[in-house]
């Protein structure tokens, strides 16, 4: 489906024609500056007549990125002591978001109450607001195995307990602080640990985005990824159900998962409303009105810069230029579509094989909470295990995001991130009926990302989209930072808890991946 609507305005004055003049202009220079830059990468990296690089290689995409030496690594590589056994005081935490919205808030505040010294409270799951749903922190994740795997790191508590005081029993009240946005680590030193001393606990409600991301310390980092990629284990029957869904998808081949952002909330945020017929397009500003902060936002300008999420005929173009036939099985993560089904006719058309998680398993189980934690959680797992992944729109999406850093963590599993600034005046051009060279010049935008091996972490890339190098180690490193812990670091961490060697062989076999990637 053709986006349409670009250049249709007509003013009826002639300041406001002297206007649109100027910003048809604006916008012509944006999209020749960014052909210009595409045709100087393109030739730069052998494009051309002569030397044109389209080619991509499915059976490689497949079976995943080249790893260049490197492997997952989260364990500690310098002096990591173990919890002290009195600390500070008690933690309480409530995360707010959606699911990968928390799960990075609980990243964060494992790391704060490891500087602090605190002892942590299960978290609090802000489910309610966002998806109506109160399965809570152990309704969707493994308790135990999430106290067992960090007990190097941190002391956890299911709740506070009560203190016997002059022979009576007394609850520990927590005091509530909201802290700021992003915060810097030493206001959890000051502010933060002044507040436990004097209280005893306290409580900081709500927790989402509040400790900065880049730490120029990479065993702070490492603790992050033990979290996100160790610790943090969704429950048995999340796993079997995930499981059973991609063994399904997979009896007949390959499958790729795509993270199909074009639910209102993302469209209403980039501000891009024009591809819609009027009463959407009223529905989007009057949610950007309610849910935004005020701000100007031209569709054109917006288009031609790359800030649109990509509609799903576009994505479906985009992959059969890659070389992908309607034969290719696509699992798609996705809320309710915008638009309905007039913007998936196209994308079904070039993609026959689309399946959900509802269509693949309509388990009663998953049925009945498909829009809530369950159903995220579901489709997190089988984007993380499936062959290829390709998020639409991975700009303030936590869910690609996540999956983006526990791909790579996971083993360097193939991604496509498609450069919506390069593909944009791609775009354009095949709206306006130019379609030569359309397919190449979209392999060559392709060819021109990373598909999921290690690479540098660039601005806006958050820490958890990519946590290279520092949850990564060579055998043979040119830099001895680089250099993998030893194999024996589990007995290392024990002995420095106290605990005897041989209590390891009664750690049960679920616990044992704790350091997994190191063994």
């Amino acid at each position: 489906m053709r986006r349409q609507g670009l250049y249709n305005r007509q003013h009826a004055k002639q300041a406001g024609a002297v206007k649109g003049m100027i910003g048809r202009l604006l916008i012509a220079v944006v999209v020749v500056i960014c052909t210009i830059s595409f045709l100087v990468l393109w030739t730069s990296n052998g494009g051309g007549p002569s030397g044109f690089r389209s080619e991509l290689n499915l059976d490689k995409l497949w079976r995943g990125a080249d790893s260049g030496g490197w492997r997952p690594s989260s364990a500690p590589r310098s002096n990591w002591p173990s919890p002290p056994r009195e600390t500070n005081g008690y933690l309480r935490v409530r995360c707010n978001g959606g699911l990968n919205q928390q799960r990075t808030a609980v990243c964060n505040f494992l790391l704060f109450s490891r500087i602090m010294n605190a002892t942590l409270v299960l978290p609090e799951l802000d489910a309610n607001s966002f998806w109506h749903d109160d399965s809570g922190f152990r309704g969707i994740y493994d308790v135990e195995h999430f106290i067992m795997s960090l007990r190097y790191d941190v002391k956890i508590v299911e709740k506070i307990p009560e203190i016997r005081k002059n022979g009576k029993t007394k609850k520990i009240k927590a005091v509530q602080l909201r802290p700021p946005r992003d915060a810097p680590i030493s206001w959890y030193t000051t502010d933060a640990l002044a507040k436990m001393k004097e209280h005893g606990a306290i409580y900081l409600t709500p927790f989402s985005h509040r400790l900065a991301e880049e730490i120029d310390n990479p065993e702070y980092q490492r603790l992050r990824c033990r979290v996100n990629y160790h610790a943090l284990r969704f429950k048995t029957n999340i796993i079997k159900l995930s499981q059973s869904i991609v063994d399904k998808l997979r009896s007949q081949g390959h499958f790729m998962s795509i993270h199909l952002r074009f639910e209102m909330d993302m469209l209403a945020f980039a501000g891009c409303f024009d591809i819609f017929n009027p009463k959407e397009q009223e529905i989007l500003k009057k949610y950007r009105k309610e849910n935004f902060a005020p701000k100007k936002l031209v569709y054109e300008e917006r288009r031609a810069i790359g800030k649109c999420p990509l509609t799903p005929e576009e994505v479906g173009l985009i992959l059969r230029a890659m070389g992908f036939n309607n034969s290719t099985k696509i699992y798609l993560a996705a809320g309710e579509l915008f638009g309905g089904e007039r913007f998936m006719k196209p994308f079904r058309a070039l993609f026959p094989h689309l399946e959900n998680h509802s269509s693949v398993d309509p388990a009663d189980e998953l049925a009945e909470n498909t829009q809530g934690l369950l159903g995220s959680a579901v489709d997190y797992m089988v984007c993380l295990l499936s062959d290829i992944f390709m998020p639409t729109y991975d700009g303030p999406s936590n869910f690609a995001n996540n999956l983006l850093g526990h791909r790579l963590y996971y083993g360097f599993r193939t991604t496509i991130r498609p450069d919506r600034k390069a593909l944009a005046p791609i775009f354009i051009d095949l709206e306006k009926g130019r379609t030569t060279g359309f397919e190449e010049a979209v392999r060559q935008a392709v060819l021109n990302t990373n598909l999921g091996g290690p690479h540098e972490r660039i601005p806006p890339d958050s820490f958890y989209t990519n946590s290279w190098p520092e949850c990564f180690c060579q055998t043979s490193p040119k830099n001895p930072a680089h250099k993998c812990p030893p194999y024996n670091v589990l007995e290392i961490l024990n002995s420095q808890l106290g605990e005897a060697t041989d209590d390891l062989e009664s750690v049960p076999q679920s616990n044992s991946t704790i350091y997994v990637a190191e063994r």
